[in-house]
């Protein structure tokens, strides 16, 4: 059951768990979502990575949060995820101040 101001996801939507990497729009992030993928000839294991747009309605995401998110109807032209919840709360440091110094 899902706390007061959370989303349950419903039914088979796909969750997944990812990297907040941008935040720099109104009630969007950026996140990041690696996989790992058999190759369908050799078997090598590939790792794989997808930047997809979220929907996060209170901007409760920052940069570097470990989040989960569910797929959801599509909301724009490349958003068609939303934000489930906050796992982890992330310690990275803005790109601008990461040269300085």
């Amino acid at each position: 059951m899902a706390q007061p101001g959370e989303i349950a996801p419903t039914g088979r939507r796909s969750v997944r768990v990812g990297v907040v990497s941008s935040t720099g729009g109104d009630k969007t992030i950026r996140v990041v979502v690696h996989s790992l993928v058999k190759h369908p000839m050799y078997g090598k294991i590939r790792r794989r990575t997808t930047k997809v747009a979220v929907h996060d309605p209170q901007n409760a995401a920052g940069l570097g949060d470990v989040v989960e998110i569910a797929a959801c109807r599509r909301m724009s032209k490349s958003k068609s995820w939303r934000l489930l919840r906050v796992i982890r709360k992330g310690t990275a440091v803005p790109e601008a101040l990461a040269g300085e110094g």
